[in-house]
């Protein structure tokens, strides 16, 4: 039995208000335990508490004392962050700060009641209760823990942005995968046999808002600010309807195929890897391409499906029969000039993900006779 816990954050915005003074105090907390960590080299979170807890306790009686342990998490959290940039080169001031309206609550700091939609959260000689004004995937999360959260301060009122997990089952591995290829504008999936591929239409939608932003942002004497934060939100909940839909078309068709896996590419650093004109590095820096894995990754644990990440360098440039170079053979087809293969280079794609994943996993990772994914052609 393969158990693994599932993590989703939603983000619910709150009806009334949070006492300024509870942010102030939490920032000027946070801000010493940040001079103390930098000071001293501290990463540990239990050697900062020992450090600065009882001063800090004496200082603020009035707050209540698990803000410090979550304070003391996040200044560990944001100096482990400001090292790795200082030996990178990377980092813009000489020592770690925090300016963000961000609390971070434990348990004990807050309460969540889904079927009342109330929060009740602890401030300085007391706590409050809150109503739920609106929120994301509720129905999903009342079967889920509730863990950490974070009260963020914004122009437009509170949020509280609350992490969920649950322990989900997973499928022993059969012997059968479906890959994913992602690319800008379309999404390629399928097994040795056959692969389908969708168009997101991904493309023009991020251009048409960018276009949109730019236009407001060259008229003069205009407060776009409220208007750009609209489109921002239109482009995200265009695009991420987008994903959601088609994970959930890959997740179904993974299932009738019968395959425990999806093969998913790694493409960590691929912003680095990106070097061409300035409009198409622009476009392609819009391009989010993470997000549509990661609905797709949870998605696929919530159904009792493997995810596995491998290798994506190379996978359109090689020849999944026998590993020789390819060639452009008219608009997205490649050939191999060793064994005259020729197909859409999203195709070759996907079937090198397969036997990269193959290989990997062993011999019987992809099976020789599995049936062909349903549908085809373009979504």
């Amino acid at each position: 039995m393969l158990l693994e816990t599932v993590k989703l954050t939603a983000s619910f915005k709150l009806d009334g208000s949070i006492p300024e003074s509870l942010f102030s105090t939490y920032r000027e907390v946070l801000g010493r335990l940040l001079d103390c960590a930098w000071a001293k080299g501290v990463t540990s979170f239990k050697r900062l508490k020992a450090e600065k807890y009882h001063e800090l306790r004496a200082r603020y009686p009035s707050l209540p004392s698990h803000y410090i342990y979550t304070a003391c998490q996040m200044a560990c959290s944001i100096y482990k962050s400001f090292r790795k940039l200082r030996k990178r080169g990377l980092a813009k001031a000489e020592k770690p700060f925090f300016k963000k309206q961000v609390i971070m609550l434990d348990d004990h700091l807050f309460s969540l009641d889904l079927e009342g939609w109330e929060a009740s959260i602890a401030v300085e000689n007391g706590r409050v209760k809150l109503k739920l004004l609106h929120g994301t995937y509720h129905e999903k999360f009342k079967e889920m823990r509730v863990g950490q959260a974070w009260l963020v301060k914004s122009e437009d009122g509170f949020y509280l942005k609350i992490v969920f997990s649950k322990t989900v089952e997973l499928v022993e591995p059969n012997g059968r995968a479906v890959a994913v290829d992602i690319n800008e504008n379309n999404v390629a999936f399928g097994s040795m046999e056959r692969v389908r591929n969708i168009e997101t239409v991904e493309r023009v939608i991020r251009t048409a808002y960018f276009l949109k932003r730019r236009r407001l942002q060259s008229k003069p004497r205009l407060n776009e600010k409220p208007l750009l934060a609209k489109y921002r939100g239109r482009e995200r909940r265009r695009v991420e309807d987008i994903y959601h839909k088609l994970a959930n078309k890959i997740i179904d068709e993974t299932k009738k195929f019968k395959a425990s896996t999806i093969v998913l590419e790694e493409l960590a650093n691929m912003r680095k890897r990106i070097r061409h004109s300035k409009a198409i590095n622009g476009r392609l820096n819009r391009w989010s391409f993470r997000k549509l894995q990661e609905i797709m990754e949870y998605k696929a644990k919530l159904a009792g499906l493997n995810v596995v990440y491998v290798d994506a360098r190379g996978t359109s440039s090689l020849c999944p029969i026998c590993g020789g170079k390819l060639s452009p053979n008219g608009y997205r087809r490649l050939k191999c000039s060793r064994c005259e293969l020729e197909e859409d280079r999203d195709i070759i794609a996907v079937k090198n993900l397969l036997k990269r994943y193959k290989m990997n996993v062993g011999a019987s990772a992809v099976h020789p006779e599995s049936p062909p994914t349903t549908g085809g052609g373009k979504g």
